[in-house]
């Protein structure tokens, strides 16, 4: 009898590395592969390139593949006691790191029924990671990067966005990489907000930087950054206007527009007085969204419906009735905003709207109720976590101080502990830009 030899991978960039494994496994027997789906490989990085269903059949092409399975997780376990296959082959590289407690449990799954793990010598030079980050530096398209925040949104259960204002903060949000407790950590798209592109230009956030010009701006970060961008919409304006911004958006590659459901000037919904500000009908806002969505060219861009009901001192009742009314007019998020120093009324939200028979996308920006955390948010219901405006926040104390400090000191030394190297700053720019 032939014996099962088992195989779990990504695959998401087919290299040498992954044809050498399979090799491997031949010798042994007959060969199953244990394909990582998008959720199983988004737990530990980031997303993958292709989908699963297109990996899969790329996979099965390879000579010497019997049948390829999906992994629902990292953990092998659940496939391994389903098939209890004589071998286990992988590379030599998984001893530490991500994936060192993934070996450990396979060795001791085996164990129950006598298997062995057979682990091939790792390909020099070759790996997916930096093969995706080879293609990170090259750039994306439009329809790529416009589709990649509904499969990140389908292989997590939730994530976390940060905003950036220009091309620099653009490629702190798209290259910044934590590592904790054996896992990987990054934001998964950005936001580009009105308030943090109209301060940065010094002016109010009242709508006064026209559509031209933040354009120009998502234009500066687009080109330096392949992560999902999601647009702060204001208003979304007149009707008619909104349809034309949507277009240009989705044709900009941008994932998804956030509008809020109030008329008139705009007033940044966190300053204290909000008694200038006219919260738009249901009926009204309802029509904006329909016709937002009736503007589309496509069904990957994503219309978010801000709910400013708390914001604007009105009762919760209001703000689900109202998040009930726009998810019928075809809303693909609901985003509930709040001023509160605690998330409280977040939460009773999110209670509330668990019980909603037709859910979409929920989101929520934790600005004024900072001392929450992502997890707590996720756990509560919420799919994405936005830090709105803290990259920008964080830069004017620290240009502050710079300034003051070389004023103080009559000269820039002083100043060098707190600030980025001009060698590094200009390395910075050059690992982004290649000519050749």
């Amino acid at each position: 009898m032939e014996k099962l030899v088992y195989i779990g991978m990504s695959a998401d960039l087919i290299h040498p590395g992954h044809l050498n494994v399979i090799n491997e496994g031949k010798k042994l027997g007959r060969v199953v592969i244990g394909l990582l789906t998008d959720t199983a490989i988004a737990s530990y990085k980031r997303v993958p390139y292709l989908h699963f269903e297109h990996r899969k059949v790329i996979v099965e092409s390879i000579g010497g593949v019997s049948e390829v399975i999906p992994q629902d997780t990292l953990d092998y376990t659940h496939n391994l006691q389903k098939l209890k296959p004589h071998y286990v082959v992988h590379g030599d590289d998984w001893k530490s790191g991500v994936q060192g407690n993934t070996r450990l449990k396979v060795i001791e799954t085996l164990k129950e029924w006598g298997g062995e793990l057979v682990e091939v010598k790792y390909t020099e030079g070759i790996s997916s990671t930096s093969i995706q980050k080879a293609l990170r530096d090259v750039g994306t398209t439009p329809q790529n990067r416009l589709k990649r925040l509904r499969r990140i949104l389908a292989a997590k259960p939730c994530i976390r966005v940060l905003e950036a204002h220009s091309g620099l903060s653009g490629l702190i949000v798209e290259n910044l990489v934590c590592r904790m407790d054996g896992q990987v950590h990054e934001f998964d798209a950005m936001w580009i907000s009105s308030l943090t592109d109209s301060v940065t230009k010094g002016k109010p956030d009242i709508e006064a930087v026209d559509t031209t010009s933040r354009l120009q701006t998502l234009n500066e970060i687009l080109e330096v950054t392949t992560k999902p961008m999601i647009f702060d919409g204001d208003t979304g304006g007149r009707i008619e206007h909104f349809c034309f911004t949507v277009r240009s958006l989705e044709r900009l590659g941008v994932s998804a527009i956030v509008i809020e459901d109030k008329v008139g000037l705009k007033r940044n919904s966190l300053l204290p007085e909000q008694s200038s500000q006219e919260q738009d009908s249901i009926d009204g806002f309802c029509d904006k969204i329909r016709a937002g969505k009736n503007s589309q060219v496509t069904n990957d861009f994503m219309i978010i419906a801000r709910i400013e009901s708390l914001i604007l001192g009105k009762t919760m009742d209001d703000a689900i009735a109202r998040a009930s009314a726009y998810i019928k007019a075809g809303v693909d998020g609901i985003m509930i905003h709040s001023k509160s120093k605690d998330a409280a009324e977040i939460f009773e939200f999110t209670r509330l709207y668990s019980l909603f028979p037709e859910k979409v996308l929920l989101i929520a920006i934790p600005t004024t109720y900072n001392s929450v955390t992502w997890i707590e948010l996720k756990n509560a219901g919420v799919n994405i976590v936005i830090y709105a405006n803290h990259l920008l926040r964080s830069a004017y104390p620290a240009m502050e101080s710079t300034a003051e400090s070389i004023l103080k000191h009559g000269r820039s030394m002083e100043a060098d502990e707190n600030i980025l190297p001009v060698q590094q700053l200009l390395q910075l720019i050059a690992n982004n830009y290649d000519p050749s």
